[in-house]
C-alpha cells in the first residue's frame, strides 16, 4: 500500500478564525528568523554560514513554513502545489548535499518550537479563546510532521536514483524511530513505505556489543522485518519478534554480546533503545550470559536508570550515616537493608549476616538512633530500601567491570 501523506495541518488550520491569521501575518518574518537562529544553534549539521545553496535553502525554507502555515489559518481553498513541490525539492537537496533525515527532522521539530515561542505571546495577546490557542499549538506539530514526510517524498525520490536505496531507506527509518522526535508518526510512516517496511505497533530495541575477535554479526539468520545498524558507533537493531529473532541467533553470536529490550509501541522505541543499552553497559557476560532479556531485570534496570537521581535518594534517606566512617556505614547499611528485606529479629538477621545476634542487636540499637521515629515510616522506609537496593547494584557493577 502506498503512503499518502494526508495534511490533516491544512484541514485543521483552515477552521481557525481567519481574523488570527491576518493579525499573525506581520510576524511572520520575526518567528523565521527565531526559527533559524535556533536551528543554527542546536542542529550541528545546520550551525555553517548561511551562504551559498545551503544558506538560500536554509532560510527560504523556514520562511516558506511560516508563511504557509498562516496563510493557510482560515484558508481551506489555499492552494498548496507550491509548497509541496518545494519541500520535495527540499529533500532532494538534503540528500544530494549528504545529509542524512536525523538533523533534517531535529531542524524541523526545533525551529517549530521556536516558531511557536515567537508566535504565541502575540496570538495569546489577541484575545481569541484557549481552545482556539490550543488549536493552533497541536496544528504546528501536525503541520511540521507532515512537512517532514514531504521532504522525505523528495529525498527517496533522489535516493531512488541511487545505488542501494532500500538499505539505505531502513536506516534511515531506523535512526528516525530510535530518535522518535514528537509527532513524527506521518515521517515514519512515509520514509517505511519507500523502505518497502511495514510498521508494527510494537517492537523490541536491541542494543549490540561486539566482543574482541567476533565475526560479523550474522544478519543471513535475521527475517527481511528486522531493522538493523550494525556500523553505528553503539550497533542495535529493531525486531517486532524478539523470541523469535533470538531463537534463531542463540547458537550465532560468536562474541557478540545483546540487551533486548520490553516490547513496546514504536512511540517508546528511543527510551527502550536506552534501557536496552543501560542494561549492557550494568551486566557482563560472567553475569548473565550474551543475551539480556531487559523484561527479566525491570527492578535493577529502575532503580539503576539514573546515576544523579540514585545519588540524591541516597543524600536524602540515608543522610545519618553522612557522619559515620566507611567501615561502620558499610556494616550499618548491610544491617539496615537487612531489616527492611526481612523485617525479621535479630537471630534471623545474623543468620543472613553471618554474624552474631548479639552484634545486630547492637547494631540495630544505633539505627534507631540514628534514624529515629524515621524508621516507622513507610515512605522513609521505601526510600532507604530502594537507596540501599540501588547502592548494593552499583558495587556488583563495578566489581564486574574490574579495575580500569
Amino acid at each position: 500500500m502506498v503512503f499518502v501523506v494526508e495534511y490533516r495541518s491544512f484541514r485543521m488550520l483552515a477552521t481557525l478564525p481567519r481574523s488570527l491569521g491576518e493579525e499573525l501575518r506581520p510576524h511572520t518574518g520575526h518567528a523565521a528568523a527565531a526559527m533559524i537562529k535556533e536551528v543554527q544553534r542546536s542542529v550541528p549539521a545546520y550551525s555553517l554560514p548561511l551562504r551559498g545553496v545551503f544558506g538560500r535553502v536554509l532560510v527560504v525554507s523556514c520562511e516558506r513554513a511560516v508563511r504557509h502555515y498562516v496563510d493557510c489559518i482560515g484558508d481551506p481553498d489555499l492552494p498548496h502545489d507550491r509548497w509541496t513541490g518545494f519541500y520535495r525539492l527540499r529533500g532532494r537537496i538534503e540528500f544530494t548535499e549528504g545529509r542524512s533525515l536525523e538533523p533534517l527532522h531535529d531542524s524541523a521539530t526545533i525551529g517549530a518550537r521556536a516558531a511557536w515561542r515567537a508566535m504565541r505571546p502575540i496570538a495569546g495577546g489577541l484575545g481569541v479563546g484557549t481552545d482556539i490557542v490550543a488549536l493552533a499549538a497541536e496544528s504546528v506539530f501536525v503541520y511540521v510532521d507532515e512537512l517532514c514526510a514531504t521532504t522525505i517524498e523528495g529525498y527517496q525520490e533522489a535516493e531512488a536514483q541511487a545505488a542501494g536505496a532500500i538499505p539505505l531507506r531502513r536506516r534511515r527509518l531506523l535512526e528516525l524511530i530510535a530518535q522518535a522526535p514528537e509527532g513524527s508518526a506521518c515521517s515514519i510512516a512515509s520514509l517505511a513505505n519507500g523502505a518497502g517496511w511495514r510498521l508494527p505497533e510494537t517492537a523490541a530495541m536491541v542494543a549490540l556489543q561486539r566482543g574482541h575477535g567476533a565475526h560479523e554479526f550474522p544478519t543471513h539468520l535475521l527475517d527481511d522485518d528486522v531493522l538493523t545498524d550494525l556500523d553505528a558507533a553503539e550497533p542495535y537493531l529493531l525486531t517486532a519478534d524478539p523470541d523469535a529473532t533470538f531463537a534463531r541467533l542463540k547458537d550465532a553470536l560468536d562474541g557478540w554480546r545483546a540487551a533486548i529490550s520490553p516490547v513496546v509501541p514504536l512511540t517508546d522505541a528511543p527510551a527502550a533503545l536506552r534501557t536496552a543499552r543501560r542494561a549492557l553497559l550494568l551486566t557482563s557476560e560472567d553475569a548473565l550470559g550474551q543475551v539480556v532479556w531487559c523484561r527479566d531485570h525491570l527492578a535493577t534496570l529502575w532503580l539503576l536508570a539514573e546515576d544523579f537521581l540514585s545519588a540524591e535518594l541516597a543524600k536524602r534517606s540515608l543522610d545519618p550515616f553522612t557522619s559515620l566512617s566507611g567501615k561502620q556505614r558499610e556494616r550499618l547499611s548491610e544491617t539496615l537493608l537487612a531489616w527492611l528485606e526481612t523485617r525479621s529479629g535479630a537471630p534471623e538477621i545474623a543468620q543472613r549476616l553471618g554474624v552474631h545476634p548479639q552484634t545486630v542487636r547492637n547494631r540495630l540499637r544505633q539505627l534507631e538512633e540514628l534514624f529515629g521515629d524515621r524508621l516507622k515510616d513507610a515512605d522513609d522506609r521505601l526510600g532507604m530500601h530502594l537507596a540501599l537496593r540501588a547502592q548494593r547494584l552499583m558495587r556488583a557493577h563495578r566489581r564486574d567491570e574490574g579495575p580500569a
